[in-house]
């Protein structure tokens, strides 16, 4: 057993099963401290991600204080931690799991080339993926651009792995505080007090992330092909937070589902929504101009239009579009939004008011809990058509169609936009239409703020232009 402190290097990694890093700093030493570098500036457009981050601190550190170990929480502004405390000393050994984004990467072989000059034992280990980013390519070596020939190959690859022997992490004795200055979790929380409502809708912990994944597999996997498109039903997992801060790894996932007799289609699509997380993973690190700019350099050329007015109507829920509007306020409320919903308000963002796609990431970036650079920028160019295997920019959703096809009865809109709690079914899309003296159009929920018809018209005249 190794007699120096094995330093673990926490990330995305809140959980104890399957925490590759973890597991062998702990096998390999009997004194383990967990330290997680808090780069504040990193958070200053994550808001809501700072509420997660904080509870997830607390959670994990219960768990890991079962363990004797400490997790200490250093602030710092970047990685220059690591040369004005960390390597100069030499009584340790580093453990650390992969984040697989391009910053991180680099970053990990600057790392590793630093530890062998000064004879430092250390392990990087695999990350929160189903497979390596670079394990899937096509036959003459180049990565996948489309999804389905991507996932067709990355599945087949990851069922037919040899899986490594289950390894569990190893109660350890109990030590000091290894760096001064470790700040409290309390600390990280924003200043505005809009993350409340967190409190009663999300339980950061690992344990959570299990019950609610078991409780998805028994109550609404079946179904999932066709209920996950309803915004109004509980029919998705909700685990995209958990999955982010990782309290709960994607194999842990698959070998869930994998229990399922008899096989559905319900299980295949929820795999394969994992299978798109792979996808996006593996873009953002083989295109990585595309975390900034288009992945389809003929966008740049695009006749984006600077709209304060209209970003700040669609931000706040004021389109005058109650799906939209409904999918604004859910986000801001709660952290999330409905996936079908996300392409509806994205693509009236960059379509129907023609404000380009990087102000829409950059705003979900500040209200959404699951939040990854991969897939908050792989999705909105997904919905902008500059993205990898994208929908077609021609193809604009109508939002008042989209309403009426999966909110049917108008219940979701209902619930975030009251002010239309009380209009006839037929009208809770288009509330235009209803006359009634009770009933003001302008005062009591906004007029639209453009025309459908107009808007399509001139989307359409402006890809033309590129």
């Amino acid at each position: 057993m190794n007699k120096k402190i094995g330093l673990f290097w926490l990330r995305d990694d809140f959980r104890v099963l399957k925490n590759y890093g973890l597991i062998e700093a702990t096998r390999s030493h009997d004194q383990v401290v967990v330290f997680y570098l808090y780069k504040k500036h990193n958070y200053k457009y994550q808001e809501a991600q700072k509420w997660w981050l904080s509870k997830s601190l607390i959670y994990f550190r219960k768990n890991l204080n079962k363990l004797n170990i400490n997790l200490e929480i250093i602030e710092t502004e970047s990685f220059k931690f690591f040369f004005e405390k960390l390597f100069k000393k030499n009584d340790f050994s580093f453990y650390w799991n992969k984040v697989y984004e391009p910053d991180y990467l680099k970053f990990d072989e600057y790392l590793v080339r630093n530890f062998r000059n000064k004879n430092i034992l250390h392990k990087i280990c695999k990350g929160n993926t189903l497979n390596e980013i670079n394990e899937i390519k096509k036959n003459d070596g180049t990565p996948f651009k489309v999804f389905t020939p991507f996932w067709r190959i990355a599945e087949k690859y990851y069922i037919e792995k040899i899986p490594p022997k289950e390894k569990l992490i190893k109660k350890c004795f109990k030590s000091k505080n290894y760096f001064e200055n470790s700040i409290d979790p309390k600390e990280i929380l924003p200043n505005k007090n809009w993350f409340k409502n967190f409190e009663n809708l999300w339980l950061p912990s690992e344990e959570n992330a299990l019950k609610e994944l078991r409780n998805f597999i028994k109550n609404k996997i079946t179904k999932y092909s066709e209920s996950r498109n309803y915004p109004n039903i509980v029919g998705t997992s909700k685990l995209s937070p958990f999955i982010k801060f990782g309290q709960i790894h994607v194999e842990t996932i698959w070998l869930e589902c994998e229990k399922i007799k008899p096989k559905n289609f319900g299980t295949s699509k929820f795999l394969a929504e994992i299978g798109w997380r792979e996808f996006n993973h593996t873009l953002i690190n083989h295109f990585s101009h595309m975390l900034k700019n288009n992945y389809s350099k003929k966008f740049d050329k695009f006749p984006w239009e600077k709209n304060s007015k209209f970003l700040n109507a669609w931000k706040k829920g004021l389109t005058g579009y109650p799906i939209v509007d409904a999918g604004m306020r859910e986000l801001y409320s709660t952290g999330w939004m409905h996936n079908r919903v996300r392409m509806i308000v994205g693509s009236f963002l960059v379509k129907h008011l023609l404000i380009n796609w990087k102000e829409g990431e950059k705003y979900f970036r500040n209200c959404l809990l699951d939040y990854s650079p991969a897939s908050n920028v792989a999705g909105w160019q997904w919905v902008a058509g500059s993205g990898a295997d994208a929908a077609p920019y021609f193809r604009i959703f109508n939002p008042i169609l989209q309403g009426e096809k999966f909110d049917k009865e108008g219940a979701y809109v209902k619930k975030w936009v009251p002010e239309l709690k009380d209009l006839p079914k037929k009208f809770i899309h288009k509330p235009w239409e209803f006359n009634d003296e009770k009933f003001k159009l302008g005062k009591d929920y906004p007029k639209p703020i453009v025309k459908h018809e107009q808007a399509r018209v001139k989307a359409l005249s402006a890809f033309k232009k590129i």
